[in-house]
């Protein structure tokens, strides 16, 4: 293992060499009821459902799932914000042999309208809020989409009964999510044959060009990405003990880092999910404190917005075993912060939804390394490649595009072959676009990214997505987007824009009001600068290069000019 050199890291009795098994990823839910029946699985504004009561939620979930034709091949939305509604869901229509396809409440009309056509998406969940059931009733005026099944939190009075809502709304496009459930939990299991093969869920991840594409993550790829965080926490002595733990989760569940390492990691660990159906820092401050928190989930956003809250001083968050951040870079002092508050190492790692979204970790003991995301995971190889020429690799130590091959991921791009091609490196390696350098002893540093895309409170946002739809304004001649810091959120989209001859200039509140059906909340302009022109190169392309040299060297002066 001398081209390995991550290995040496690894602390004692974490193996990267352990033996992946793969298999159905509703096993995972099943494997969990076998073991820990009678522990709590998911609470949820106050209400409980032990491991045994969730699997039969799942099972007649599995059964109202076929009634309603759902079995190999056919594709179901989840368009749910963190209630139970999606934990059964998710497990139900693979139990029936369906797939999941992830629909984001943050999507802008149109991703949404390709989505469902790309896919193929038969039938869409959600609940009865005012920000989501309209949005699914367009869908089903304007594409193929055929039922929707409607929830609401009515449903979950008593949660593991699930009652039945009498004055729900029941006709040829709408069934009630008590409907569903509606039966013995009797259902036909489906032999999903190789699962290196059988897709498990399409998550759509957005592009530099064009409109989001759907990565095939199959029953393999998110088995083994859930083993091998598990894999990564068996560090002696233990901090992590199988079916002690209590995870509160409210990173959102439609997102790849919240389903695999957070919701089935969780379950691989028989721990009890406290989920938050949106981010309230005082009320997540709370039941970390009052609850016993042991593991918590975060992006950077949201540890900051944590550590600012004035709760965080006088709680007691010494319950918190684990810690984990992912999404974007964690600020160096934002770590060190939680740290001091907790007692626990802010774990980081490095990761894309084509990878389910494992790829390194932070070694939870011994050796760690400043900037660094960590070493591959369990049964990852790592190589770099010339950014340049990627048929060249490039030497330990010096920078390349990172390129990854190992049992997490993903199949491909769904009805994208040629994108799919375009990743694959003749050896097998997947190209990710992230330019980074491995020090001798495993440990990645990223440093670039080669693909045209901000990282906005851990979404990935591409400018020319926004570019596209700030040049639908009647005003607007030229746009060009860059990414700006942000404390909060990382960074932030500003444009630059010229107008067209007798065009006045436009507030950035006026911007939004007229983008908000054009972009999701995490794409949104925050800083808008109009110029006369925008440079170019000789041929009159946009130098975006130099709008961003411009702006960190104004950035710097501004910085010195205040102290």
């Amino acid at each position: 293992m001398a081209d390995y050199p991550w290995i040496a890291s690894y602390p004692y009795p974490v193996r990267w060499d352990v033996p992946i098994k793969t298999g159905p990823v509703h096993g995972i839910l099943d494997e969990a009821a076998a073991t820990y029946p009678d522990r709590p699985a998911v609470e949820f504004m106050g209400k409980r459902a032990t491991y045994s009561e969730l699997l039969a939620l799942a099972n007649r979930a599995a059964a109202g799932f076929q009634k309603l034709g759902v079995g190999p091949g056919v594709h179901v939305g989840l368009y749910l914000p963190n209630t139970p509604h999606y934990v059964i869901a998710f497990f139900g229509v693979l139990k029936a042999g369906g797939t999941v396809v992830n629909y984001s409440p943050l999507d802008a009309e149109k991703v949404l309208e390709h989505k469902v056509d790309d896919s193929r998406t038969s039938m869409i969940v959600t609940l009865d809020l005012p920000v989501l059931l309209p949005q699914m009733e367009l869908l089903l005026e304007k594409t193929e989409l055929k039922k929707l099944i409607v929830g609401g939190l009515a449903d979950l009075p008593g949660f593991p009964q699930c009652p039945r809502i009498e004055n729900a709304r029941r006709d040829e496009k709408h069934v009630p999510f008590c409907d569903l459930l509606d039966n013995d939990g009797t259902y036909v299991a489906h032999d999903i044959g190789d699962p290196a093969q059988a897709i498990a869920v399409l998550q759509y991840t957005g592009g530099t060009t064009g409109l989001p594409k759907g990565a095939m993550l199959t029953h393999a790829n998110l088995t083994a990405a859930s083993q091998q965080y598990l894999e990564t926490t068996r560090v002696e002595p233990r901090v992590l003990i199988e079916g002690q733990e209590r995870t509160l989760l409210v990173l959102p569940l439609f997102h790849i880092y919240a389903l695999s390492a957070c919701m089935l990691l969780t379950m691989r660990l028989g721990a009890e999910t406290i989920l938050h159906a949106r981010f309230d820092p005082e009320a997540v401050l709370n039941d970390l404190a009052n609850k016993k928190v042991t593991c918590f989930f975060g992006v950077p956003t949201m540890f900051t917005a944590l550590l600012g809250h004035e709760s965080a001083k006088t709680l007691d968050l010494s319950s918190i075993k684990y810690v984990a951040s992912g999404g974007a870079p964690l600020p160096l002092e934002v770590a060190a912060a939680f740290e001091a508050a907790t007692g626990a190492r802010v774990n980081e790692g490095w990761g894309m939804t084509e990878t389910s979204p494992s790829g390194t970790f932070s070694p939870m003991r011994g050796k760690r390394k400043v900037g660094s995301c960590g070493i591959p995971v369990p049964q990852c190889v790592l190589k770099f490649v010339d950014v340049t020429d990627p048929a060249k690799d490039v030497a330990l130590g010096e920078r390349g595009e990172i390129c990854i091959k190992g049992p997490n991921v993903m199949k491909g791009y769904w009805r994208n072959q040629a994108a799919t091609d375009a990743l694959m490196t003749a050896d097998g390696f997947m190209r990710t676009g992230d330019v980074a350098y491995m020090d001798e002893d495993g440990f990645v540093f990223i440093v670039d990214r080669i693909k045209d895309m901000l990282l906005c409170g851990g979404y990935n946002v591409y400018p020319r997505n926004i570019e596209e739809a700030i040049y639908t304004h009647p005003s607007v001649s030229e746009v060009c987007v860059i990414g700006v810091p942000d404390e909060y959120r990382g960074e932030s989209p500003k444009a630059f824009i010229t107008l067209k001859p007798g065009a006045d200039e436009f507030t950035i509140h006026e911007l939004k009001e007229f983008l908000k059906d054009k972009l999701g909340k995490h794409e949104m302009v925050h800083i808008i600068e109009f110029r006369a022109e925008l440079p170019k190169t000789p041929v009159g392309k946009i130098q975006k290069a130099v709008l961003v040299e411009e702006e960190a060297k104004r950035r710097a002066e501004t910085a010195t000019s205040a102290v």
